[in-house]
């Protein structure tokens, strides 16, 4: 989501806090207890605000002063609020590691309380008692090895799909129209989330050519502008009382995305509630939905309220989407732009797994080439500028410095990526350097990244659940895609483009390239919906 935000918007603001200053005059800010990080010179009273709308994206102005500054920890002040931004992986580990449970809160905004249904669910919910709740559920029944060998099937399916799926497309008309390749990560990765939280493809009646419907599209596309809205830096998340007043249009954009979202996922809620909390229900438990749904507590009660398996299943939504389709098709656009990597991993499919079947889950720890170019995106092309915001639940420091109760920190994904630092040639597409990591004699290339050189998966306490279940999208999408087809550039191209979007660090513009079948066409199976 691109917002454009006037000039009056800052003018208001400086009127806003002059009404402020006079009601805040008389209250005594806290005498902090130590040094804070260094930042730039603020405004009294707001701080770094005006700063902040004034140098839109946030994430590119932060990255500017830090560099300006010559400091891989800085803090912003936005009102009352610290904003502590970390490029250091030294000092990454320290946040979601040494002090992770000091660090454990979440941040309090507009657009967090409305996708998450008052903070219910995993992502979003302060720590506490019913944080630890929803990540129980979330570990030991959603992600367990049970449940995730039971939905083998629908993800196998779904990775048919999409090779059909593209297949179909470069049979009908020219074969020299070009593949979205955006559109057929958003088609697959939109599919496996749906079987596996409510065990069915489409909310409605299935796309004939095997792509997503318009319910489908309208729910994928609510879902991607609420995400946005979760990494806004809105004036309103900084000055509570203006909450409401959609100041900056962004409340109105995640309303609306999230009214979608609920009018797709709520009748098969409700419906499914109804199955088993009237109507007995089924023989097993056959999903994520289910499994939630059926959760009883200590005295045989439904242990989860509708509120609360809503936000359940926002979480899946937002969880399952964005690593995925942005991690392959930045890898599609460095190998186009790379022909050498790409032979090489078309080497390695070919070695490992042939050309006379599909790739299947089982082949990927063996994929370790693959694995490192993942790896490489992850590194240099991450989906969002930072990690969800870690809350401060006490005084703490870092590095040294003093941070206050209720300071947000911002582990920053490229800052850790691209540190120079930490990495030699940093703004080159490497693979090769993740191979040297790994001994081929033990158990390969890893998708974790424990040492926080760079961001794959968040750790700590508030860690990704879901590290092996998004690995393992990734990874099929990837060696599928590649398997599968020949991908060149379209005719007229000579290179990818390789520039990021403002708001988030998706391409700029999807991915279109020419894809022919490399495979036999009997290995393309029949669209299952």
């Amino acid at each position: 989501m691109d917002v454009t935000y006037p000039s009056s918007l800052a003018l208001a603001l400086f009127s806003i806090t002059l009404v402020l200053a006079l009601f805040v005059r008389s209250l005594r800010s806290k005498k902090t207890k130590g040094q804070l990080p260094p930042g730039p010179k603020g405004w009294p009273i707001i701080g770094n605000l005006f700063q902040m709308v004034m140098n839109r994206p946030t994430h590119e102005w932060f990255h500017r002063v830090m560099a300006d500054m010559q400091t891989e920890i800085a803090c912003f002040r936005f009102a009352r609020v610290h904003v502590v931004v970390v490029t250091s992986s030294e000092i990454a580990r320290e946040v979601l590691r040494e002090k992770d449970e000091a660090l454990a809160n979440r941040a309090e905004a507009y657009s967090i309380d409305l996708i998450s249904h008052g903070y219910h669910g995993i992502s979003f919910s302060a720590y506490g008692e019913g944080w630890k709740l929803s990540k129980k559920v979330m570990v030991t029944k959603l992600m367990s090895p049970t449940t995730l060998n039971n939905t083998l099937v629908s993800r196998t399916m779904e990775a048919d799909n999409i090779v059909t799926y593209i297949f179909n497309l470069c049979q009908s008309g020219s074969m020299k129209k070009p593949i979205n390749v955006r559109d057929a990560t958003l088609t697959y990765s939109h599919a496996v989330m749906m079987r596996m939280m409510f065990g069915q493809r489409h909310f409605d009646e299935p796309a004939e050519d095997g792509g997503l419907g318009p319910k489908e599209k309208e729910h994928m596309d609510a879902i991607y502008r609420a995400l946005d809205c979760l990494f806004g830096f809105s004036v309103a998340d900084y000055l509570p009382f203006l909450r409401g007043w959609n100041i900056e249009g962004e409340e109105e954009e995640v309303r609306g995305a999230v009214d979608i979202i609920n009018k797709c996922n709520d009748p098969m809620i409700r419906e499914r509630m109804h199955l088993w909390r009237e109507k007995g229900g089924k023989e097993k438990e056959e999903d994520w939905l289910d499994i939630v749904i059926t959760l009883k507590d200590d005295q045989g009660m439904p242990l989860l309220t509708f509120e609360e398996i809503r936000a359940f299943c926002k979480d899946v939504n937002v969880a399952t989407i964005d690593n995925t389709m942005n991690n392959v098709e930045w890898t599609i656009a460095e190998m186009l732009n790379h022909p050498d990597i790409l032979k090489k991993a078309l080497d390695e499919l070919d070695t490992i797994v042939g050309k006379d079947r599909l790739v299947q889950e089982s082949d990927l720890c063996k994929l370790n080439y693959i694995k490192a170019c993942s790896r490489e995106t992850f590194r240099l092309h991450p989906p969002n500028a930072f990690l969800p915001p870690h809350g401060a639940r006490e005084d703490t420091t870092l590095a040294g410095y003093f941070i206050p109760k209720g300071s947000q920190i911002l582990v920053s994904r490229p800052g850790l990526g691209r540190n120079r630092k930490m990495w030699s040639e940093p703004d080159a597409y490497k693979p090769e350097r993740h191979l040297d990591d790994y001994s081929r004699d033990s158990m390969g290339v890893s998708m974790l990244e424990p040492d926080m050189r760079f961001v794959i998966f968040s750790t700590g306490r508030r860690g990704c659940p879901g590290t092996k279940i998004g690995a393992t999208m990734i990874i099929m999408l990837l060696a599928r895609l590649l398997q599968g087809f020949d991908w060149s550039l379209p005719p007229g191209a000579s290179q990818v483009e390789l520039v990021a979007n403002n708001s988030n660090l998706f391409m700029a513009k999807p991915l279109l390239a020419s894809a022919k079948p490399r495979l036999a066409p009997g290995l393309y199976p029949k669209i299952q919906v």
